[in-house]
């Protein structure tokens, strides 16, 4: 069981279809989260939330993709160190290894595998 005082996931993801469905999983196994719906909004949550341990990150946005949302959260002093998973719809060769080059931790394609995710979640947190 997932202690309360466990560290929150930070969804950030233009699909608000994406959002509910990781919050309801999310939430069926105790853990806690906040969301964005932009890159933008994203880092402000990361900037005010000292206590945010894992971002979810859907790297196809418009304005900020999830490639120039990770350099930014790469160059903070303040939250710099904290895992990031990409997710991407664009499941193609070469994919993952860009993901990993630009900064994420690991790496989930979608549809979202959710057994694979939870896995990355607790091996990251």
């Amino acid at each position: 069981m997932v202690m309360e005082t466990q560290k929150i996931i930070l969804l950030i993801d233009d699909d608000i279809r994406n959002i509910f469905a990781l919050e309801l999983t999310l939430k069926a196994r105790k853990y806690r989260f906040l969301s964005a719906q932009n890159a933008t909004e994203g880092l402000q949550l990361l900037q005010r939330n000292s206590d945010i341990g894992l971002v979810l990150l859907d790297m196809m946005m418009p304005e900020m993709d999830g490639y120039e949302a990770i350099q930014r959260i790469r160059s903070s002093d303040k939250y710099g160190h904290v895992p990031i998973v990409a997710v991407t719809a664009n499941a193609m060769n070469g994919d993952r290894e860009k993901c990993l080059a630009a900064g994420a931790d690991s790496y989930v394609a979608k549809p979202i595998d959710v057994d694979r995710l939870m896995n990355v979640i607790e091996e990251l947190l």
